[in-house]
């Protein structure tokens, strides 16, 4: 093996060998099916996981924006409620092609955007993730801030050498950058070794919460005039105030709308995925260094999530390193310096993942009714459903797009330019404009021009499974046949 070739082979991301170069830019050891022995993830897992994804500082950022945006504490709470049992539902739905194929999101992508196709789906969720990571460690970093206040009360007094343009102070940046750091760790392990730290965070988090909220009350000296506050608007802008607070509970679970099958592949069974101050007393300091341990635990769980978008080169730990790396220079405190701010990019990403999401539901629920072939998925043989056009599926391209242009009037005026009204609040619902419009273009165009793969009736899932070769890990492709009998897998070879 000359230098260049030990090169490229130590660069390349795990694999099995005896793969060829086409294989190569289709498959991983992170995106092969998962085999039995890495579903680990139970139900009590599962609940962990979402009780630490929805118990953090993020969340309540968006709901102190719909009482800053005129709603009082009933009404913000109804749509909370409101926005996540949709969410939820939406959730449990994309996830359950993961749960019962034991595939994740790039793969499932494959299906409906085609082999290659679905490389632009993975970026718009890769490009999201970079962002959200960002975002999510600024809010962690003023978490570090109070633990390490509460410990060392001078760290409040750390002297500014950040000019005035620069949005952020040397304290606060360095709170950010410790958090970033103790971060890194987490990206090291497996999904399928990770479901304990959730587990902890369901524990801890929510405790470390109601102590928050407890204390915060004592200190107040009562819950003060917020529960008497009336709502500052009413009538129409109410109307539509209201639904913009639910369609931003949406948005902030729209990138995991659509990546759900990285997780719940892991499921044992599907069922398991889709049934779930500077001077202080001593005894204060600790109480906040509790609760800030608490929500820094927090925000490093929202953390976890990546997706591979060049199979060869790019692993899911190497994907969210770069996820990481990224976050770091592109200043979140800019996303977050107002309420407004933090709304405005919640909206305007759900535009674009609620037409991937549309496409991806209605492909796997209307367009194949649950059948998926997985070796197929893995393949890039031009006589394969999932080849289209040279890779890629117009149909899901031009349903994706007209999920986006039915938004893009009122995305320009929610970032700069001046619309009218009814556009206005168009985009208020733009979450589900996009899916909507999305998936009933895609289910269209389906009848209109179908291809191999639709089924016209019935429901088609199957729990099959993907063994790997005697070579140590190819995932099946045209030239293997799969049988289940009777629970038993076996694995033939091609005549």
């Amino acid at each position: 093996m000359g230098i260049m070739d030990k090169l490229k082979f130590n660069i390349e991301a795990e694999h099995a060998p005896g793969l060829t170069n086409a294989e190569l830019m289709l498959q991983n050891d992170d995106l092969k099916p998962v085999e039995p022995a890495r579903r680990t993830w139970r139900a009590y897992n599962f609940v962990g996981f979402w009780i630490s994804d929805g118990f953090n500082i993020t969340t309540w950022t968006i709901t102190s924006g719909f009482l800053i945006a005129g709603l009082n504490w009933w009404q913000a709470w109804l749509a909370v409620w409101i926005g996540y049992i949709f969410t939820g539902v939406m959730v449990a739905l994309g996830g359950r092609s993961g749960a019962v194929h034991h595939i994740g999101f790039p793969v499932v992508a494959r299906s409906s955007f085609g082999i290659y196709g679905a490389l632009w789906p993975v970026l718009n969720r890769a490009a999201m993730a970079c962002v959200w990571y960002g975002v999510q460690s600024w809010i962690g970093g003023t978490c570090i801030t109070q633990l390490l206040r509460s410990i060392f009360p001078s760290y409040a007094d750390i002297p500014n050498s950040l000019p005035e343009s620069a949005g952020v102070t040397t304290r606060d940046f360095l709170s950010f950058f410790i958090f970033w750091a103790i971060s890194l760790p987490a990206i090291w392990f497996p999904v399928h070794q990770i479901r304990h730290l959730f587990t902890a965070k369901m524990i801890l988090t929510p405790i470390g919460g109601m102590v928050f909220f407890v204390w915060s009350v004592v200190k107040a000296g009562g819950l003060g005039p917020i529960l008497s506050q009336p709502a500052t608007i009413s009538g129409s802008e109410w109307s539509w105030t209201f639904l913009a607070s639910i369609m931003s509970c949406i948005a902030n679970f729209a990138t995991l709308i659509v990546n759900d099958p990285d997780f719940t592949r892991f499921a044992r069974k599907p069922s398991d995925a889709i049934s779930s101050t500077t001077t202080r007393p001593a005894r204060t300091r600790f109480g906040v260094f509790f609760i800030s341990a608490c929500f820094v635990l927090a925000q490093i769980g929202v953390n976890i999530a990546a997706n591979s978008l060049l199979p060869r080169y790019i692993s899911i730990r190497r994907g969210g390193f770069i996820c990481a790396a990224i976050a770091l220079c592109m200043c979140p405190w800019t996303l977050l310096s107002s309420s407004n701010n933090f709304t405005l990019y919640l909206s305007s990403y759900s535009v674009f993942l609620s037409s991937i999401s549309g496409v991806l539901f209605c492909d796997y629920y209307a367009i194949r009714r649950g059948k998926l072939n997985v070796a197929m998925l893995y393949s890039n043989d031009t006589t394969h459903d999932y080849w289209y056009t040279f890779g890629v599926s117009w149909k899901a391209y031009a349903a994706y797009i007209a999920g986006i242009l039915i938004n893009i009037v009122g995305f320009a005026g929610a970032v700069s330019s001046p619309i009218s009204d009814a556009a206005t609040n168009m985009y208020h619902l733009a979450y589900f404009l996009g899916f909507i419009v999305a998936s009933g273009t895609y289910y269209i165009l389906w009848t209109i021009w179908p291809s191999p793969g639709m089924m016209k009736e019935g429901w088609h899932e199957k729990d099959e499974y993907v063994f790997e070769d005697e070579a140590g890990g190819r995932v099946a492709t045209a030239r293997d046949e799969i049988a289940v009998d009777d629970g038993k897998e076996e694995y033939l070879k091609s005549k």
